[in-house]
């Protein structure tokens, strides 16, 4: 089984979060870089707000939702992900989302990929967000299947270390945002490199239908 964040995995969306970034500093005159807020990518927008030291962070998420949805066209698939997706999903592979962006946003760059993806996570759903488990923990309880067998591909240390926090094995996307944390976990360079998991995988599950989109 595969779980895959979005941002930075599957999609480049770096260009539509600083045009909304940069909206928000104009309209609320923060004074904040965005690669300061891109060092936190991953964590609840509200969690990244508190590191920030930033207050209103509900109006704010309001501004930078307004915003990404108006860049939203600025928005790339990596290539090679949707080829990559679809191997897997040939060979048996249950593929699943769990990602830091809201569904309203995440699912119309899902549909794009034209994948069929077992259960999609956001924070719109219960529990805690990134680099807690929970998000991890209940895309396995959606698909009925153990940490053992699953593997989670991320580009950020909130992502590893929420990996391992469920118990899961963790692949660092090393053509996204982030650089992996010690212990230094294994590297994909590019999407195509998640390939070779296909002709070392010993386990393969039967596709379940779930939240698809």
């Amino acid at each position: 089984m595969l779980l895959l964040d979005l941002d930075g995995v599957l999609v480049d969306t770096r260009p539509v979060m600083e045009c909304a970034w940069l909206r928000v500093r104009e309209t609320h005159g923060l004074d904040v870089p965005f690669e300061a807020y891109e060092h936190h990518l991953g964590r609840p927008f509200a969690d990244i707000m508190e590191r920030l030291g930033i207050g209103d962070a509900e109006l704010i998420h309001r501004t930078y939702a307004d915003a990404s949805t108006a860049a939203s066209h600025l928005t790339r698939q990596f290539e090679g992900v949707a080829e990559v997706l679809h191997a897997f999903a040939a060979a048996g592979w249950l593929l699943g989302i769990v990602t830091s962006k809201p569904l309203d946003r995440a699912a119309p760059l899902l549909a794009r990929l034209g994948v069929p993806f077992a259960t999609v996570r956001t924070p719109n759903g219960v529990g805690r967000g990134k680099p807690a488990p929970d998000p991890i923990l209940l895309a396995l309880i959606d698909l009925g299947a153990d940490p053992a067998d699953a593997t989670y591909v991320g580009d950020m240390a909130v992502d590893q270390e929420a990996a391992h926090r469920a118990g899961v094995a963790f692949v660092h996307a090393g053509w996204g945002y982030g650089r992996p944390s010690a212990p230094t976990p294994e590297i994909a360079e590019s999407p195509a490199d998640l390939l070779r998991f296909l002709e070392t995988a010993v386990h393969r599950a039967p596709f379940l239908e779930g939240s698809l989109l």
